[in-house]
C-alpha cells in the first residue's frame, strides 16, 4: 500500500468528490439542507453551525471554526489514517474520459 501520493491525485480528491455527498451519501453522517446550504454536525464539536461551500468544496464549522477537506472530514469521522483515507476516496473519483479530443485522431 502507497504511503506517497501524487499532488494530482490528493488535488483531484479534496475538489472532486462534492464534500456534501461525501458526509451524506458515503459517510451517512447527519446533514441536510439549510437556507439554500448543506449542514452538518461538526464531527470535531457536535454543533451543526455548520455549511458547505461549494466552490472551494470545503465545510466550515462557526462554532469550534474549524474547516474541512473531504480527506480531513474522513480521517475524523471514520478514524482511518491518510492513507486509508486516499484509498477510501479514490474509489469516489468521477471517472475521467478516456476518448481522445476530436484533433487528437486526424
Amino acid at each position: 500500500m502507497p504511503k506517497y501520493f501524487p499532488r494530482q491525485l490528493l488535488f483531484r480528491l479534496r475538489n472532486e468528490i462534492p464534500l456534501e455527498c461525501v458526509i451524506a451519501e458515503h459517510l451517512n453522517w447527519p446533514g441536510k439542507q439549510r437556507d439554500g446550504r448543506f449542514s452538518f454536525v461538526c464531527p470535531r464539536c457536535g454543533e451543526s453551525q455548520t455549511a458547505v461551500n461549494p466552490q472551494t468544496n470545503l465545510g466550515r464549522c462557526f462554532r469550534c471554526e474549524e474547516n474541512f477537506n473531504s480527506i480531513d472530514f474522513v480521517m475524523l469521522v471514520t478514524g482511518r489514517d491518510f492513507v486509508e483515507t486516499v484509498h477510501f476516496l479514490e474509489h469516489l473519483l468521477p471517472e475521467r474520459s478516456s476518448t481522445p479530443p476530436a484533433s487528437a485522431t486526424n
